[in-house]
Formats: structure tokens, C-alpha cells, sequence
């Protein structure tokens, strides 16, 4: 049997978890009283045993009148119970009605309970603890502490949050129409562009409505600007009654809208009713767990006054459940409700011990074969600076590029499964769907698998090498095992997570047409990570050379290494990710007007004139001071920029008013310590470009290898980086209460005068 505290914990919505019974603390404090009442109970006991000795010349034995004495006692003691009880009993709970500031009256639940422990109890309870736990009042909080309705929030700009339920009775007249609009901006989905029922100069109800769908897309921004040409030059009404024109595109849209915001006012309300219930649960639980400890019979009188609250005895959180069901299956379901239940209600897929079983299988596969290919990289010698250079610069840009990418798929696994482990509710933060989202195990599968096929391609590589086929036979291996993992990436079947592949495709198009697409958190997270993988993309460069040019063939590496284009694109692929997180920024900024979108976008320009003074200092054929001061000045400055972002912008940390030193004042993780190795570590892995301008005199091979090992640093550094980024912004929903997604409304009402 589960206990409840791991039930609960498993239960509760984490962006409101402040809002919940706090049912581990009141445990604490019950055990203590528990705790406290047995010490009391083996100070008696030494004091009686005490009395006896001293008293031991005046009683020799037992008496005629005890039975009478005792009986005498228990009716004494039990009259007096029956009287504070009754005296008590009116004044246990009493419920205030107070105005708070900005809102409307709100129940406040005051309770005073009975003395627990008698004067003696609390004597010696005293004596043992300065500040003991003794009497109900400090155990058990106001109700109101207990059971709070869901607070709101209020943004600066928008009513996000998730609003009180209201426990006023006067609102029971409200319309239904009034009442679901009410709900669903209480529970954090915002109506954008969505006017209010007013008349015409003419008395008449405002009845036309006009289509506005949120320009996110390219496509969307031109339907737009030629919907509203042909909207108001060539369809305007002329006459009152004449509806406007809407092309059925818009309708489409629109209707896509209101059905996702349908579904996520069925979610919220969902959430309410696991609110009520759980706090509903947990004070039962703990009021039994009370009674039992301090033996008062003290819960039925608060289950009484908390039985009768709006907050339990309302059922208007499922009949507006029930009403938004009955909608959606006859608008959106053709009036079926299997298929209405798929949306509203999609059931989430068991993890599978088989996932687990394969991760296990293609793990041990992966050693083997890297064990298998060391020995025969050894052999052959293909490291050796007389062998290994034209390995080096044709087969290992194509290995390196699935290496890279297996290490930040592991990386990100990592990351999912702490995640999990923290109850950081990453699905609603990128917005992924629960029914198909990737998890940790998935992730590590997928690893594995690349690991596994890309060692394996490797030692048939190096096989059939030592067997003497032609070189080009034998290098065109790595440009099979690219095609491959393209087709499948592409593949319309529904194998091997077909909702994952295509997210990553339609993100990728996102990022890659910035600033045209309205940027999400997936978006900007996803190029984050490719600033992190520059080496990939030249090496991806590389790969493109040598396959498309037909080096391959000649093993004439050298042409993809010389030239003023190879040279331009090492530019151009350098800037690539910082430029597409920059136009991100931009539009950022020109959607939500916040300048804090023109510094982080001013923090990824010194990133592009860091990078570019680099390679220019790297193309140097001698030592230059001049160059070396530019790299070493820019470098710097990009570092401190990028340091400063990570630690106070992206982490939330180093705040120096914080009641953990130097840290934020909200931390998952318990350990402190944690954090500030954190950051020293973020410290190392950001200064690693140092080994760059060093000059070092290395072999070919061995710079290739040091480029591998560094890039492989850096994946680790944002795999590191993208779980205290998260934190940060979990932690920043879980202060506003945001726990469900704001949904625009397509709609605005227009003046139907003419």
C-alpha cells in the first residue's frame, strides 16, 4: 500500500504546490507533539515511582475505598470534558468574511481549539522544549493557511494566474456564457482581441464579428496583409446587415483556436477539481492523524465548517466540466464522444520495461564495438601521423558529426530524467504534448542506437580497409550511414517516435527562418543548443565537400581545405547559430516591446565577433600581437557577457538580496552546494576557446583530436546549463501560478453600423 505523502507528492500540481496542505510539515509537527507526550508520560511514571518511595512509610498496602476513589475521579474528569467541550464547541471554527486589498470579500477560516494538553502537560513540555509545539493552535494553522483557493498572480501586462474560486453566493445569477468566460480566465487562458456584447448607435447588438488569426508563421503574415486589402478594398459593406467576407482558410484557423482553447479550459478545470480533492484528502488525513496522537476528537468539528465552505461543497468545477464536454463533443466531435475523449482526456502511454531492456542491450553493444575498434584503430595505425591524416580529414568529419550528436542526445536524456526526478513539468514549459512526448528512457534509446550503429559502421570500416578493398569503396560507409539517418529522420511512417522527428524538423524550420516565426520556448531552447554545436556544423560542411565535390573518390581532401569559398563558409557557419538566436531575440522584442530582448541579442553579436576574430587569428601563418589582442579583447568581453547571462538572466541566481547567499531564494535542489559548483564549472567550460589561441604545436591528427575533445566539452556544458535554465523558469511559473497554457482567441467584434 502507497502511503499518502508519496501519493500526494505524485499527485499535486507543481506550479502550485505553494497553495497545497502543507501536509510533510504538519506531519512533522504531530510527530513532535507525539514525541513529547511520551516523554511527558515516562516523567510521570519516574515521578510516581518517586512518590511511592518517598511515601513508602505511610501506605502498606491497598485500600477498601480505592474502587470508590477511582470511580469518583473518572465522573469528576469526565464532567468537566463534557463541559469544555460544550463550551468550545461554538467558538472551534469561526469564518470571517474580510475585503482584501483589490478584490472582492473572501472567507477567512479563524479557528480556536480547545486546550489539549492540561497545565501540567504544558509544564513539563516547557521544561524539555523552550518553544514546544503545545497546543492545537501552533499544530494546526487557520484553515484558511490550509486550504487556500488557488491564488492569482497578476503579469504587469495580462491577467495570467490562476484564479480564486470564488466562495460568494451573489454570483450565482451570472449567465453561463459569463461564468465559462470567467473560468477560463481564472485559470490562466487569456481572450485576446475579444469585445464586450455592446449595441450600435442604432440600439442594435453588435452581431458582426471579425477573424483575427496571430501572425506566427510567414504564411500567416501574408494571408493577413492580402486578407485585409481584400477585406476593406473590396468586400467592404456598404449596408447594415451585410456580413464581412471570411475565406475559409481563417475559419479553419479560428476553429483550431477555439478547440485548443476548449481543451485547455477542460484541463484547467480539471486541475481545480485535483486541487480541491487533494487538499480535501490531505486535511482529512492529517486531522485523524492528530486526533489520534493528542486524543482529542477535534476533526469533526472542522470537517464540519470545512464540508460546508464553497470550496468543497460547490460543484460548480464539474458542471462547467460537464458543460465544456457536452460542447466539444457536439462542435468538434460530429457528436462523438470517443473521439472528443481523445483530446480532452488522451491517455498517456506506460513507460515499457522493453525500452528499458534494449537501452540495457544497445549499452553493451556500444562497448564492445568501441572496445573492437580501439584494438583495430591500434593495429592499423590510423591515428599515426603518417597514416592517419587522410582518415583524419575524410572519415572522421562524418563519425565525429553522429558522435556529437549521440553526446548531446545523452546529454539531453540526462536531462530529462532530473527533470522527472525534480518534478520540473518540462512538457509545459516547451508545450509538448504528454501522449508524445520524449522521455528520459526514450532519449537514452535513441542514444544508444546511434552509438551503436555509428562504432559498428566504424569497425566494418576499418575491416574491410585491412582486407584491401579500394578506398573508395570503403570510405563511401560513412555516406551511407548519413543517408541512412536522413531517411529515416524524414520517414511519414509512424515508427521510431514519428511525432519526436517531425517537432525536431518543424523547430529546426523555425529556427532556421528567424525572425518570420513567432518564437516559442522550444524555438529559442533548441538554437541555444546549436550554438553549442558549431564543430558539428563544419564538420557537417566538411562531410557536404567531400560527398557532393567528389573528393571522395580522388582523396584530394585538400580542395575542401583551401579556397576563398571553403574560407567564406567557415564564416558563415561560425555566425549561423548566433545569428538565428540574435533575428530570435529581435523578434522577441518586437512581439513583447521588453529592451531586455535587445541586451540578450547584443550578448549573441559579441559571440559573432568573438568567433570571427578567432578564425581569423587561427588563419595566420605567423604570430601576430595585433590579432592576438583583438581575439584575446573580444573573447573576454563575450565571455563576461555570456557569463553574467547565465547566471543572473537564464539561472536566476546571484542575487545578492537572497536568503541563500549569492544564490536565488527558491531552490529544487536541496543541497546548496550544488549550485555553486555549478557555476565554477559553467566558469571552466566557458573560458575552453583559451586553448585556441595558445598555439600549441600539435600534429594534424592530434588538433583534430583536441577540436573533438573541446566540442565534446561544450556539449557537456550545455547539457550542464540547460537543467538550471529550466529550474529557472519552472521556479517563474510556479510564482504566477501558471499552470496552464494562454490561448488567444481569434475573434474581435466589429461595428455593424456600415
Amino acid at each position: 500500500m502507497v502511503k499518502f505523502s508519496k501519493e500526494l507528492e505524485a499527485q499535486l500540481i507543481p506550479e502550485w504546490r505553494e497553495a497545497f496542505v502543507n501536509y510533510w510539515h504538519l506531519k512533522k509537527q504531530v510527530k513532535k507533539i507525539k514525541v513529547l507526550k511520551s516523554t511527558q508520560k515516562n516523567i510521570n511514571i519516574n515521578e510516581c515511582h518517586d512518590d511511592h518511595n518517598n511515601n513508602s512509610n505511610y501506605y502498606f498496602g491497598r485500600s477498601i475505598f480505592d474502587p470508590i476513589r477511582f470511580l469518583t475521579n473518572k465522573l469528576v474528569s469526565s464532567a468537566n470534558n463534557v463541559y469544555n467541550s460544550e463550551h468550545h464547541k461554538t467558538d472551534l471554527i469561526q469564518v470571517k468574511r474580510k475585503c482584501l486589498d483589490g478584490e472582492e470579500d473572501q472567507e477567512i477560516y479563524e479557528t480556536e481549539l480547545a486546550q489539549l494538553f492540561s497545565q501540567e502537560d504544558e509544564t513539563a513540555a516547557a521544561k524539555i522544549c523552550p518553544a514546544p509545539p503545545s497546543s492545537a493552535r501552533q499544530i494546526l494553522p487557520p484553515l484558511g493557511h490550509l486550504l487556500p483557493g488557488p491564488p492569482i498572480t497578476p503579469s504587469e501586462n495580462d491577467n495570467e494566474g490562476i484564479g480564486r474560486m470564488n466562495n460568494s453566493e451573489s454570483r450565482i445569477d451570472i449567465s453561463e456564457t459569463t461564468e465559462a468566460i470567467a473560468s477560463l480566465e481564472k485559470n490562466g487562458i487569456n481572450f485576446t482581441n475579444l469585445g464586450t456584447r455592446t449595441k450600435t448607435k442604432k440600439g442594435k447588438p453588435k452581431m458582426a464579428m471579425r477573424i483575427d488569426i496571430p501572425v506566427t508563421t510567414p504564411t500567416r503574415t501574408i494571408s493577413a496583409l492580402t486578407s485585409m486589402l481584400w477585406e476593406d478594398l473590396v468586400n467592404n459593406p456598404k449596408k447594415e446587415g451585410h456580413g464581412e467576407y471570411i475565406n475559409r482558410k481563417k475559419i479553419q484557423c479560428a476553429e483550431k483556436m477555439i478547440r485548443g482553447a476548449f481543451v485547455e479550459l477542460y484541463r484547467g478545470l480539471g486541475l481545480l477539481k485535483t486541487y480541491s480533492t487533494l487538499n480535501m484528502v490531505a486535511f482529512v488525513k492529517i486531522l485523524k492523524k492528530f486526533d489520534k496522537v493528542s486524543n482529542q476528537q477535534a476533526s469533526a468539528s472542522y470537517l464540519k465548517a470545512v464540508k460546508r465552505s464553497h470550496f468543497i461543497s460547490s460543484d460548480k468545477v464539474v458542471r462547467l466540466m460537464d458543460e465544456v464536454e457536452s460542447i466539444f463533443i457536439k462542435h468538434f466531435a460530429n457528436n462523438d464522444r470517443k473521439k472528443a475523449m481523445k483530446f480532452l482526456r488522451p491517455h498517456h502511454h506506460k513507460d515499457s520495461h522493453m525500452v528499458t531492456f534494449f537501452v540495457g542491450l544497445l549499452t553493451g553493444c556500444f562497448v564492445s564495438l568501441f572496445s573492437v575498434y580501439a584494438i583495430l584503430a591500434h593495429i592499423s595505425g590510423i591515428f599515426s601521423p603518417t597514416k592517419g591524416t587522410v582518415y583524419m580529414e575524410t572519415v572522421y568529419p562524418v563519425f565525429s558529426v553522429f558522435a556529437l550528436l549521440s553526446l548531446h542526445l545523452f546529454m539531453y536524456g540526462c536531462n530529462l530524467f532530473m527533470w522527472k526526478k525534480t518534478r520540473i513539468n518540462y512538457n509545459f514549459i516547451f508545450e509538448f504534448s504528454p501522449t508524445t512526448a520524449l522521455k528520459y528512457r526514450d532519449a537514452f534509446l535513441i542514444c544508444t542506437t546511434f552509438m551503436t550503429a555509428v562504432v559498428a559502421a566504424m569497425v566494418l570500416h576499418l575491416i574491410l580497409r585491412a582486407s584491401g578493398f579500394s578506398p573508395s569503396q570503403v570510405d563511401a560507409i560513412p555516406g551511407l550511414l548519413l543517408m541512412v539517418f536522413i531517411v529515416f529522420l524524414v520517414s511519414p511512417f509512424d515508427i521510431f517516435y514519428r511525432p519526436t522527428r517531425y517537432c525536431f524538423i518543424r523547430v529546426i524550420r523555425n529556427i532556421i527562418c528567424s525572425p518570420f516565426y513567432k518564437v516559442l520556448m522550444v524555438d529559442f531552447f533548441m538554437a541555444d543548443q546549436l550554438t553549442s554545436q558549431i564543430t558539428l556544423l563544419r564538420h557537417m560542411e566538411s562531410t557536404a565537400c567531400y560527398f557532393l565535390a567528389g573528393s571522395l573518390r580522388k582523396h584530394q581532401f585538400e580542395t575542401c581545405h583551401s579556397g576563398r569559398l571553403f574560407s567564406e563558409l567557415a564564416y558563415v557557419i561560425s555566425f549561423l547559430p548566433y545569428y538565428w538566436r540574435a533575428m530570435q531575440c529581435a523578434r522577441r522584442w518586437f512581439d513583447e516591446c521588453d529592451s531586455t530582448h535587445l541586451a540578450n541579442m547584443g550578448k549573441y553579436v559579441s559571440a559573432m565577433v568573438a568567433a570571427g576574430a578567432r578564425i581569423t587569428y587561427s588563419r595566420q601563418p605567423h604570430y601576430d600581437p595585433l590579432w592576438f589582442s583583438i581575439v584575446l579583447v573580444t573573447s573576454v568581453v563575450a565571455t563576461i557577457y555570456q557569463l553574467y547571462w547565465d547566471f543572473v538572466k537564464d539561472w536566476g541566481l546571484l542575487n545578492p538580496k537572497s536568503r541563500n547567499t549569492w544564490l536565488r531564494d527558491d531552490l529544487i535542489l536541496k543541497n546548496k552546494s550544488t549550485y555553486y559548483v555549478s557555476m565554477g564549472l559553467n566558469v571552466v567550460l566557458r573560458v575552453a576557446w583559451v586553448e585556441t589561441v595558445m598555439g600549441f604545436r600539435i600534429g594534424a591528427v592530434e588538433s583534430r583530436l583536441v577540436d573533438f575533445l573541446l566540442a565534446s566539452l561544450e556539449v557537456i556544458r550545455r547539457g550542464h546549463w540547460n537543467f538550471y535554465r529550466i529550474e529557472n523558469e519552472h521556479l517563474n511559473n510556479v510564482g504566477k501560478y501558471r499552470a496552464v497554457k494562454t490561448v488567444p482567441l481569434p475573434f474581435r467584434e466589429t461595428d455593424s453600423d456600415g
